[in-house]
């Protein structure tokens, strides 16, 4: 029914069949003299989604979530993953050859210095961890008179070996008309950031930072439009963008050289060390550079400084083209959302589809905006107690038929040339219980509460989070992941530095976008989240004594009025919801065929206490 989709079922290869990797890898590592190592999720530049080159962790333990870690012993091997991971980690790997532990409270360094004794050698690569990363693992292993060795050629790839070539994706140039802003306005935006840190060049580690700086994008990530890449920019000079040839027409090769060198890859580490040599001040990410350039830089004579890549933050704030990109984006995957949304009611109360017959359809009718690139990531489909699994992906082994009782939760996003998007709702097949209509009014109070704050300039998302948990907090529940991220223009679902949790210290500027997702799932029973994304604009407040800052909702689908408990909503939260469902219907309306008019009319018509 649907063909080439962007997205996969399949089952990875777990448990026991990967076991005599284990073995030949700890037989490699005791030929190099180390008695452990450690393998991250990550690639050089610790990117949420990685090339199917550099996805050791799960070749070696079967472990396919986008955040954990290994430490590989001589005596044992553990596995660390956090909260969202806990239940699909111990599904996917062998339980007599690894333990499954804690990633963040207790740290992995907390159980190495427990289990390292004196004279271990555990072996790191210091291209797949930042500085920061390394310095913690030293500190682990001088803790139990370990030592940390930095290896040069990683081992894992050397048992690897039906390991994947990495990825040449052809480099796309993101034109004005999606960029809002040529490239040589934005090297003199990050000329007067190199100014203030006071350094002679700025390393950009992130391939994001590259492609938006540079107005290129690419295909060598998963779900992401990211052509893998470094660039070295100078207090005075041209730019080195960093990136294999082979990707580059002619067309990419000439965009580049409008304002910017192109070298190899392999030259990154010549043209750092000939300016260490004379004593440079070089600017790293503290969170995307590898610990092999700085260590690069401090051999070399020059002084790597550490710290937050300015260009994030010039990222983040998008300009006028950009937001009206996104705008246009939302309004056309509207469209997309609504015919998916009315096919859902009209299907699954007979229990004929699948989350998987939900996530095929989703994709199909994106497909048919004639815009869509890629999914910004892999679609949650969650039925049931499916749908309580915060980050469930869909397989074929776990796939659940929709049915009559249950709650629908669908996380999903596109990837258009002019915006990203990225959407969740929770939807009711037949007669939704008591309690979930309470947890689900709860929720929906806490994204209202969000979508109408009014705050002052310089406010921070962590001292917005506690409006979206107020409702939870007040029947004793809460939901365990942050309550929005920040989102790229046709780049990263997930992009800093800002956020709403208690862990956003950024302050939010206008032009960010950030998601407005609070939830509650319960354990083996059903799961609930509302996602919009929102806008940081102005807001015009009389009497106000400094600028005040609101958000511009930007998604646009209706939310399932059935789960509404009318009775537990504030006249001022009914009138938001009324008012944006009417937005929904007169956006969507002129796009859909008769019969979806006719579902639209009723999903969005008014409610009244």
């Amino acid at each position: 029914m649907y063909e080439a989709l962007f997205q996969t079922f399949e089952e990875p290869e777990t448990g026991i069949a990967l076991t005599a990797r284990l073995s030949a890898f700890r037989e490699e590592l005791a030929q190099r003299h180390l008695t452990g190592f450690v393998v991250p999720r990550a690639d050089q530049q610790q990117n949420e989604y990685v090339a199917p080159s550099e996805e050791r962790l799960a070749w070696l333990t079967g472990f396919t979530g986008s955040a954990g870690l290994a430490v590989i012993l001589s005596r044992e091997a553990a596995l660390f993953v956090d909260g969202r991971y806990t239940l699909q980690a111990a599904k996917q790997v062998d339980a007599k050859a690894w333990s499954v532990e804690p990633l963040v409270d207790p740290p992995p360094e907390t159980w190495l210095a427990k289990h390292l004794v004196a004279g271990d050698r555990l072996g790191f690569d210091p291209w797949l961890h930042t500085t920061a990363a390394a310095e913690r693992l030293a500190a682990a292993c001088a803790k139990a008179g370990a030592e940390l060795i930095a290896v040069d050629g990683n081992p894992l790839d050397a048992v690897w070996t039906e390991r994947p070539a990495p990825p040449l994706a052809p480099v796309t140039v993101h034109g004005p008309q999606f960029s809002g802003e040529v490239e040589t306005e934005k090297l003199k935006r990050i000329g007067l950031e190199i100014d203030k840190l006071g350094v002679d060049a700025l390393v950009l580690s992130d391939s994001h930072a590259v492609a938006w700086t540079f107005n290129i994008r690419g295909g060598d990530v998963s779900h992401t439009p990211l052509p893998l890449s470094y660039a070295l920019v100078p207090k005075t000079g041209r730019p080195t963008v960093f990136i294999d040839h082979r990707k580059l027409s002619n067309s990419a090769r000439d965009h580049l050289e409008h304002t910017a060198d192109v070298a190899e890859p392999d030259t990154l580490l010549f043209k750092l060390t000939e300016l260490a040599r004379s004593g440079a001040g070089i600017a790293l990410d503290g969170a995307t550079a590898p610990d092999a350039l700085s260590r690069l830089i401090s051999a070399a004579g020059g002084k790597p400084l550490r710290g937050n890549d300015p260009v994030s933050l010039l990222k983040a704030v998008k300009n006028s083209t950009e937001i009206e990109g996104t705008r246009a984006a939302h309004r056309r995957d509207a469209v997309a959302l609504v015919r998916f949304l009315a096919f859902i009611d009209r299907e699954a109360p007979s229990g004929a589809l699948t989350e998987i017959d939900a996530v095929e359809a989703l994709e199909t009718f994106r497909r048919d905006t004639g815009a869509l690139k890629d999914v910004s990531f892999p679609t949650i489909s969650g039925t049931g107690p499916n749908g309580a699994i915060v980050h469930y992906r869909v397989t074929r082994k776990s796939n659940r038929r929709i049915a009559p009782g249950d709650l629908l939760l669908i996380d999903s996003g596109a990837q258009y040339e002019d915006g990203t998007t990225d959407v969740t709702r929770t939807i009711a097949i037949g007669q939704p219980s008591m309690e979930m209509c309470d947890r689900f009014t709860r929720v929906l109070r806490g994204h209202i509460a969000i979508a109408r704050a009014l705050f002052p300039d310089g406010t921070t998302g962590a001292q917005l989070d506690t409006l979206a948990r107020q409702f939870l907090w007040q029947a004793g529940i809460d939901f365990e992941h942050g309550t929005g991220h920040g989102v790229g223009s046709y780049l990263s679902v997930h992009e800093g530095p800002a956020r709403i949790s208690k862990l956003g210290t950024t302050p939010l500027r206008r032009g960010m976008i950030l998601s407005n997702e609070p939830g509650y799932y319960k354990t083996n029973a059903f799961g609930i989240r509302i996602e919009n994304l929102e806008l940081v604009v102005g807001a015009d407040v009389a009497g106000s004594e400094k600028p005040v800052n609101a958000f511009e909702t930007l998604t646009l689908a209706p939310i399932d009025r059935r789960l509404v408990d009318l009775s537990m909503l504030t006249g001022d939260e009914l009138s938001w919801l009324n008012d944006y469902h009417d937005r929904v219907r007169h956006t969507v309306h002129p796009h859909v065929d008769e019969a979806t008019k006719v579902w639209l009319d009723a999903a969005t018509a008014p409610l009244s206490l």
